[in-house]
């Protein structure tokens, strides 16, 4: 018997947020990584955060990218992200990393927050 693989609660990243997330890294100390999580707070409940920061990944993390655009997400905050899509857009309202969140069932008009 084969164990199937359940894709639907993996995080991806889109093309645009790899190379955004790879020229931001570029201008920082080797070894830096993006941080995402997600935090209570936000006009719809919770928020993302995104850092920059020095650091190895922990035990439970999910580590997402290549060698110059690594992603790290922690564990409690995977369990919010899951089946979601990390994209990098370039708009007329300006430039950001949006989140597409299936467990999302409301959201703020910014974006950065959501509600589960």
């Amino acid at each position: 018997m084969t164990d199937k693989i359940d894709i639907s609660n993996k995080v991806s990243l889109t093309d645009n947020a790899v190379k955004q997330i790879a020229k931001i890294i570029a201008k920082e100390q080797n070894g830096t990584v993006l941080r995402i999580s997600v935090n209570g707070g936000g006009c719809s409940g919770f928020s993302y955060e995104y850092n920059l920061v020095q650091e190895s990944a922990n035990a439970d993390d999910l580590v997402l990218g290549e060698k110059s655009a690594i992603v790290l997400i922690d564990s409690m905050s995977l369990e919010f992200m899951k089946g979601s899509e990390i994209d990098f857009v370039d708009e007329l309202a300006g430039q950001s990393f949006q989140i597409n969140n299936p467990n999302a069932v409301a959201s703020c008009g910014c974006g950065s927050s959501f509600a589960v």
